[in-house]
């Protein structure tokens, strides 16, 4: 593989000349730089850095983290999604207190022993924090590697993934290993993108494999694509003066740990359209509550499901009657201010904010 050096090179002046001012750069604080490589994995920078600065002045370190309280974490992980890394986020740093004073481990090695850190965020850590020789490699770095040196291997095959890590692992230089791997990711992210890689201004045309063949829209190669579930739910806010049931999601599925109301999940979108239908689907008796408001239909996405959503308020007048389908549904009561501090699916709190807070 030809010209190594020079991608090296135009790499880091590329770099220099373009790179942007963030928070978790220029520093070797282990906490900072894993707190931010957790919340960027699908996340981009813009979206992402708002959480990483309340997470900072909420836990400014690995101990405040680690003795917070799993739902004000995950309340304030809401909108991120994946809230499992939410909670390994917050189990890692239990460990990292309880098993190790506090410190993280210095080599990607031992960091891969640790819950939740995987490949990628333990070569961050190691890179960044302790100067470790070793590759990062993210969706942005298998599309620079791919299109500069032309590796037509599928990125989301087990072939592909060691063929790519060997080679980045080749490619970093002795010295200024971590602002190489934070080069490549910049630069994969500004300017090597996926739709439009700015080619006419770039440094590397002149050896790169993409350009020079015109294959910038076939590379990097991914065969695997995606299935997306279609999903049905109805959901039932159930209120009595300023009271609200709601349900904690507990079972192995999205929003594990978060707070939703009463879901009735159906096959098709038919039942979205006939209130009668979903009280007979629901086994919920409607003689004892008044039907507020029923919303429109929302089509919230996922990664890999597509949710398509209705709300029906329904008043219940009666206490008993409250409490009953408190009871019958396992349900729990909250005031509307207890509600508001609820770790809440962004689904769920768009739709309280609209219409009740």
């Amino acid at each position: 593989m030809q010209n190594r050096s020079a991608f090296v090179r135009n790499l880091l002046e590329w770099y220099n000349i373009h790179k942007r001012d963030l928070p978790w750069r220029d520093t070797k604080d282990a906490y900072k730089i894993w707190l931010s490589e957790v919340i960027l994995q699908q996340t981009r920078v813009k979206q992402g850095l708002p959480y990483f600065n309340r997470f900072m002045e909420t836990y400014p370190d690995v101990h405040e983290l680690a003795n917070a309280d799993e739902q004000a974490v995950l309340r304030l992980w809401q909108g991120l999604g994946y809230y499992s890394r939410a909670k390994n986020l917050h189990a890692c740093a239990k460990n990292i207190v309880s098993e190790r004073g506090g410190q993280f481990p210095n080599s990607y090695s031992e960091l891969l022993k640790l819950k939740g850190i995987g490949k990628y965020t333990a070569a961050a850590i190691a890179s960044f924090a302790f100067d470790e020789k070793v590759a990062v490699v993210d969706g942005n770095v298998f599309r620079v590697l791919s299109r500069v040196f032309g590796i037509a291997e599928d990125i989301g095959s087990t072939v592909g993934q060691k063929k790519f890590h060997k080679i980045a692992n080749e490619i970093i230089p002795d010295s200024k290993g971590a602002e190489y791997n934070q080069a490549i990711m910049e630069f994969g992210a500004l300017h090597c993108t996926p739709a439009l890689p700015l080619c006419d201004v770039c440094s590397m045309r002149k050896f790169c494999f993409a350009y020079q063949q015109q294959m910038q829209g076939e590379l990097p190669v991914k065969s695997k694509k995606v299935k997306v579930k279609n999903r049905f739910f109805s959901y039932f806010v159930f209120s009595h003066n300023d009271y609200f049931l709601m349900n904690e999601r507990s079972r192995k599925d999205i929003w594990n740990g978060l707070y939703d109301f009463h879901l009735l999940e159906t096959s098709n979108s038919e039942v979205h359209e006939d209130i009668t239908s979903i009280n007979s689907l629901a086994k919920i008796s409607r003689e004892d509550m008044v039907l507020r408001a029923d919303s429109e239909v929302y089509k919230h996405v996922l990664t890999h499901q597509r949710l398509y959503v209705r709300f029906f308020h329904l008043e219940v007048p009666d206490q008993e009657s409250f409490r009953k389908i408190m009871i019958d549904n396992k349900l729990r009561r909250f005031t509307l201010d207890e509600v508001k501090t609820l770790p809440k699916p962004i689904l769920i709190e768009n739709y309280l904010s609209k219409n009740f807070f």
